[in-house]
């Protein structure tokens, strides 16, 4: 799918484990930012209804970041399959462009936040689409057209899914750190629980700590 919409991943994409921990003094930064595959259910246990496929191209650090200075950006690309969830969450670090790269529409559902940071059913707030500013009421659903898309700051509370078909999603934000920053409103599991039957044939990012200490 990645292909078919003109985009093609960097070498570590293809990279077996042993790829991996022959490459892991010179790929520190990858390993480091968390860069690759990351296949997630959310816990659920029904990936078809609820999940999503990410890649991390790029991260920068943390520390750039609370600097002012350095790599303070991150990119992705997501494959949002039709009518599959990612439930709704936010941020407290990270703002963040999703674009839709191809495919069919990706819906966002919005929320704003209340007095504490959390998820208000009742408030809606303010995006930027395509660069122009746009009010939201609680619970609107935006749109996006292959080539469009939206800017989401912390605090603005989102799920989205492929209608239409799948949807290949960009995302170019400020440093990612999936660890911590993201805040669901509903308990869920951001890293898939995976019963190894096999070896894998690439790892997921979740994968690292235990394969390339």
């Amino acid at each position: 799918m990645i292909r078919s919409h003109g985009f093609v991943l960097p070498p570590f994409a293809a990279w077996t484990p042993g790829e991996f921990q022959a490459n892991r003094a010179r790929a520190d930064r990858i390993i480091q930012g968390r860069c690759g595959w990351d296949i997630t259910d959310f816990g659920t246990g029904r990936f078809d209804q609820v999940g999503l496929c990410l890649f991390t191209l790029r991260n920068g650090l943390l520390s750039d970041l609370q600097r002012g200075r350095g790599m303070c950006y991150a990119e992705k690309l997501l494959i949002s399959r039709q009518d599959q969830l990612t439930p709704t969450h936010t941020h407290v670090v990270k703002a963040e462009d999703i674009i839709n790269r191809g495919g069919a529409d990706l819906v966002i559902e919005l929320f704003g936040s209340d007095e504490r940071g959390g998820c208000a059913p009742d408030r809606g707030g303010v995006v930027r689409c395509d660069g122009i500013a746009r009010a939201y009421a609680p619970g609107e659903r935006l749109r996006l057209h292959p080539g469009q898309s939206v800017t989401l700051r912390p605090g603005d509370w989102h799920a989205f899914w492929g209608e239409g078909g799948d949807v290949l999603v960009g995302e170019v934000s400020t440093v990612n750190d999936d660890l911590t920053d993201n805040i669901f409103r509903d308990p869920v599991g951001r890293f898939a629980e995976i019963d190894e039957d096999e070896a894998p044939a690439h790892l997921l990012v979740s994968d690292y700590d235990r394969w390339l200490v």
